[in-house]
């Protein structure tokens, strides 16, 4: 198999499937600090930040990158980097609807009281297809 990205790109889909987003973050940004004129990758990392953050219940930092995630990747069409962008950006706007119900809310909720965002799940093939 012939890879079209750096390895860590895989290993991100990897991570990111088994719900391990600190790792999905290292992975990310190894390439971002190599490339940092690729917005695609840096709404990628923040994707993971937010998710990470919300696991343990910070919600204003979720929120706060799932907003920036949400900035970066918009500005993509289509497949890039073999991702249907508009399923990665349709997932965080369920995210955000989640949160924003939350932050309106009275009372603050303990972090494990949170309610769960729905799960994505990312494969990449060599055809760009997410299956």
């Amino acid at each position: 198999m012939c890879n079209l990205y750096p390895m860590s790109y895989y290993e991100f889909f990897i991570s990111f499937n088994e719900g391990d987003f600190y790792t999905c973050h290292d992975l990310l940004e190894e390439i971002w600090l190599t490339d940092r004129q690729n917005l695609f990758i840096k709404g990628l990392l923040h994707l993971s930040v937010a998710l990470y953050h919300y696991s343990y219940g910070n919600v204003k930092g979720a929120h706060a990158m799932l907003l920036s995630s949400h900035t970066y990747l918009s500005n993509y069409d289509g497949v890039y980097w073999g991702v249907a962008v508009s399923e990665v950006v349709d997932y965080i706007d369920d995210c955000l609807t989640i949160i924003s119900q939350l932050l309106t809310e009275d009372d603050c909720k303990d972090w494990d009281e949170l309610p769960d965002f729905p799960r994505l799940y990312l494969n990449i093939r060599e055809d760009g297809e997410i299956f």
